[in-house]
């Protein structure tokens, strides 16, 4: 009799060491990083391949291990039962329900289940070579188990999909990443540029373009002496030509080929003593008729395409520079490579960019001063606001949808907690907001 209640002790403790080891398998192989799982595979870990051909099926794998489980724990609930009865009668059946409640609480489910999920790759990947055999065998069981729970549930008139509607992959991407900054182990930089590659196929080029009142053009009717300079003297590379009128874009004149047009000219027109001629002298260095040999033809798109389309587009055609059109064929702008870059790894200052940091200022009391063209997207990436970005692409645009019209100097406007005031208007465009933030957004630093 000592003999058997001894055996049946150790088959008790043996039970509760597999029942911790399904319970730890579970929460590890539900809790694994999948993307650095794919990564070790690629690496050659034949161990992160078992578990991610484990995880590729996880109902069978949750279904297996649950199963496997529930039957450990049944048969060390139903031995520590008989011996705890052997021990002292009827009243043992108490004693076995305390005892195995305790025992499988903290050491079959607590203990096991905290630490894999502490350690959930390196438990994931130690367990897998086991727990593989026991899916396996224990697979189809568990298959017909979900199909009965299907069943079941459709007597309700709930079905049950393959995969989730609502998984989104970029989507859950921008959560680990506001999760990661949330808990510190991520710089906002960092954020910030990953989060900027998510939106580019959510931004169209007209969030960011050049508008064309502030464009650099200028006029190919223009003597070419006066375009070479005018074009020499602006720190663009890039000018588009119009003719007639402003909307009639006829060619993009590149400072390199003209520089490159002035060099040859200049080295085959110098005369036996070294000198150029007047004519050559008077246009600059540079024929009249070669302006018009050397600019490129315009390249248009339309204001709704997406910057990740874009991004490809210029990487594409090996170009720059496009210029932004709207559905009835009319300029709004240009945009360029630069632009595009600038929503991933933020602003690009060169010599002629207006720094953000001076067209937002921050003032005393919490309140922020902006330029009307600052973008909501550059507020909203600075100062971590949520500001509504599919309204109007500026903080001006913003303003003037809230207001229904074109407001008038001091009027304000609320949008959820944040106060907008009208600083400035010249004619028909808000130049200056003052934005007061929520209380709990106003510790925000101001950007660099």
């Amino acid at each position: 009799m000592d003999g058997e209640l001894l055996f049946s002790i150790v088959g008790v403790l043996v039970l509760l060491v597999l029942s911790a080891f399904f319970s730890g398998t579970e929460t590890a192989l539900t809790a694994v990083s999948k993307a650095r799982m794919h990564q070790l595979e690629r690496r050659g870990l034949r161990r992160a391949g078992r578990v991610n051909r484990l995880i590729a099926n996880p109902g069978r794998l949750i279904g297996a291990v649950l199963l496997g489980n529930n039957l450990v724990n049944i048969l060390a609930s139903a031995l520590a039962t008989s011996i705890m009865i052997a021990m002292f009668g009827k009243v043992g059946v108490a004693y076995a329900t305390a005892l195995m409640t305790a025992l499988v609480v903290i050491f079959a489910e607590v203990l096991p289940k905290t630490y894999a999920l502490n350690r959930s790759d390196r438990t994931a990947l130690a367990t897998a070579p086991i727990i593989g055999p026991i899916v396996l065998l224990l697979g189809p069981m568990a298959d017909m188990i979900q199909k009965i729970v299907q069943a079941v549930l459709r007597l309700f008139g709930i079905r049950m999909h393959d995969t989730d509607e609502t998984d989104d992959a970029a989507e859950e991407l921008r959560g680990a990443l506001a999760l990661h900054a949330r808990d510190g182990a991520m710089i906002k930089s960092d954020r910030d540029m990953l989060d900027g590659i998510l939106d580019l196929s959510d931004v169209d080029v007209s969030e960011i373009m050049v508008h064309r009142k502030n464009m650099f053009i200028l006029d190919a009717t223009q003597p070419a002496h006066e375009i070479a300079a005018a074009l020499l003297a602006t720190p663009y590379s890039r000018v588009p030509l119009w003719r007639d009128d402003m909307d009639n874009i006829v060619g993009v004149l590149h400072a390199k080929d003209l520089l490159r047009a002035i060099s040859l000219t200049q080295g085959n027109g110098q005369n036996g003593n070294g000198q150029n001629s007047n004519a050559q002298n008077r246009a600059g260095g540079i024929a009249a008729p070669t302006i018009k040999n050397l600019w490129r033809e315009p390249w248009f798109v339309p204001e709704t395409t997406s910057l990740i389309e874009q991004l490809d587009a210029f990487r594409e055609r090996r170009e720059h520079f496009a210029l932004v059109v709207d559905e009835y064929g009319a300029l709004m702008g240009l945009v360029t490579l630069e632009d595009i870059l600038e929503e991933i790894v933020g602003d690009i200052s060169d010599e002629h960019d207006v720094s953000r940091s001076s067209a937002v200022r921050r003032e005393a009391g919490g309140t922020y001063m902006t330029d009307g063209v600052v973008t909501v997207r550059d507020l909203n990436r600075d100062f971590e606001w949520d500001l509504p970005e599919d309204d109007a692409a500026t903080i001006a645009g913003l303003v003037i949808r809230l207001a229904r019209r074109i407001p008038d100097v001091g009027e304000r406007f609320s949008l959820d907690g944040f106060n907008f005031e009208v600083v400035r208007r010249m004619r028909n465009q808000v130049t200056a907001v003052r934005i007061k933030p929520p209380r709990e957004k106003t510790n925000q630093e101001s950007p660099e």
